[in-house]
């Protein structure tokens, strides 16, 4: 029997989804190694700052096929997430070609890598429910249709149809999670959730009069960033490689996300929500909702948080936040 620990590489370390899955995986003693773009010991760690001492760090670039080899070499991971991604999709459109070198470049380079120095390794990329864009039925499963209608969306379908194909010619143990949006306290501001729970946390203290949005009526399904991330380690300890839809399988209107998040403080959204015509989108024809039905079923995945749990959860660290703020200005 192997009494060593568990060795997992995590590339996007010091984003939300990076630090939680560290949580996860330290929690189960696996030695974790991150791989950070450029010099480790220069450059923060983001939301696993407070993880540094923890985690052993390799610098690298994935675009460059010789450190990610080397990376992988060094770590010798049993399990390896690759979450190094782009994620805000309106920026997608600034910058396509980027966009595509580091979504399906980078996905490229770390299975060939994996493939050519320890095929042995369990690999989980994180696709996205944007893959799915303007099909006609929701909510939307492993089995759908995609009509991607973003550079991003582009990206990430190329990115999970690689994994597949690789996976059935070359025998990798690759998954693909197509994870829908998640959500914490540790997202950064420009996400409409974590817009609206900074907002209320704002107006509650007397910081912020109002917040303007864009479309209150889009329709999102929307889960804890910690729970998708069990749901990728679940992936990795199954007898066979497959793909799997992580969502919470329900769809909540950018206007609900506010009346939850202000009446947890004591607070009418209405009076405080204002619509910016800049902000709106085309209208989309079909709600972006995932079934889990295939996660629950096999992996016996269930997310912990429900949607009023996580905004609730995501103002009460707005709150501590402003208020440690305020107390030291």
């Amino acid at each position: 029997m192997d009494t060593h620990p568990r060795r997992a590489l995590i590339t996007g370390i010091s984003g939300q989804d990076g630090s939680f899955l560290a949580e996860l995986l330290l929690g189960k003693a696996y030695e974790v190694t991150g791989f950070v773009h450029g010099d480790p010991q220069e450059r923060s760690l983001g939301c696993s700052e407070h993880l540094r001492e923890r985690l052993t760090l390799l610098g690298g670039d994935l675009l460059e096929p010789v450190s990610l080899r080397s990376a992988i070499e060094q770590a010798q991971p049993h399990e390896l997430y690759h979450l190094a991604s782009p994620s805000f999709i309106p920026a997608s459109w600034e910058r396509p070609a980027d966009t595509m070198r580091a979504i399906v470049g980078s996905t490229a380079v770390l299975l060939e890598a994996v493939r050519d120095s320890d095929p042995r390794a369990r690999v989980w990329v994180a696709a996205s429910g944007a893959i799915f864009g303007d099909v006609r039925h929701s909510p939307q499963d492993e089995s759908t249709p995609c009509k991607p209608t973003s550079p991003y969306a582009i990206g990430k379908l190329a990115s999970h149809q690689l994994v597949g194909a690789m996976r059935a010619h070359d025998g990798l143990y690759a998954c693909s999670g197509i994870v829908f949006n998640h959500e914490s306290e540790r997202r950064p501001p420009r996400f409409v959730t974590r817009a609206v729970t900074r907002a209320a946390a704002q107006i509650k203290l007397g910081l912020a009069e109002e917040v303007r949005l864009g479309e209150l009526g889009a329709v999102r399904d929307w889960s804890f960033a910690g729970d998708v991330m069990y749901g990728a380690w679940l992936m990795l300890q199954q007898e066979q490689p497959e793909d799997y839809v992580l969502a919470s399988g329900v769809g909540h209107t950018v206007a609900e996300l506010t009346e939850t998040a202000f009446a947890y403080v004591g607070l009418e959204a209405e009076r405080y929500v204002r619509v910016d015509p800049k902000l709106v989108r085309p209208p989309e024809r079909t709600a972006s909702v995932g079934d889990p039905s295939k996660a629950r079923e096999r992996l016996g995945w269930q997310p912990r948080l429900s949607f009023k749990q996580l905004v609730e959860r995501m103002v009460d660290a707005d709150l501590r936040e402003l208020q440690a703020v305020a107390g030291h200005v």
